[in-house]
């Protein structure tokens, strides 16, 4: 079992930046990858990066491309979005997920845990 918290959502400025946290718990965090999700009013729940257990590939969405980063670190058995040029459109209820798969096999969502979530707006 993995139980998921994330954290540092907020109302942000456009062109400002956030950090998300997700820290997990459980002894096989390590040995899973990672991803964010997020999804906006009135529309589905769409994949923004991953990241493999190793932390040594990672994937992101063509919209967030260049302005976030994903990293983890297994120590502290927690999963980071850095978020930078932040846009409106970014406004979405951010998710942190985890499974033991491929980059490939998360980005369509296929993990196994999930967290609450954690809002973040962006004001133009």
């Amino acid at each position: 079992q993995v139980q998921l918290v994330e954290s540092g959502g907020g109302l942000v400025q456009a062109g400002g930046s956030l950090r998300l946290s997700c820290a997990a718990s459980g002894r096989t965090f390590s040995s899973y990858a990672l991803a964010w999700f997020r999804q906006a009013p009135g529309k589905e729940r769409e994949f923004v990066a991953g990241i493999s257990w190793s932390g040594g590939g990672t994937s992101y969405a063509d919209s967030v491309k260049g302005r976030f980063a994903i990293s983890r670190n297994n120590a502290k058995k927690t999963v980071y979005l850095q978020m930078n040029s932040l846009k409106p459109e970014d406004t979405a209820v951010y998710y942190c997920s985890a499974g033991p798969y491929g980059l490939g096999s998360i980005r369509l969502g296929q993990l196994d845990y999930w967290g609450q979530g954690t809002q973040v707006t962006v004001s133009s």
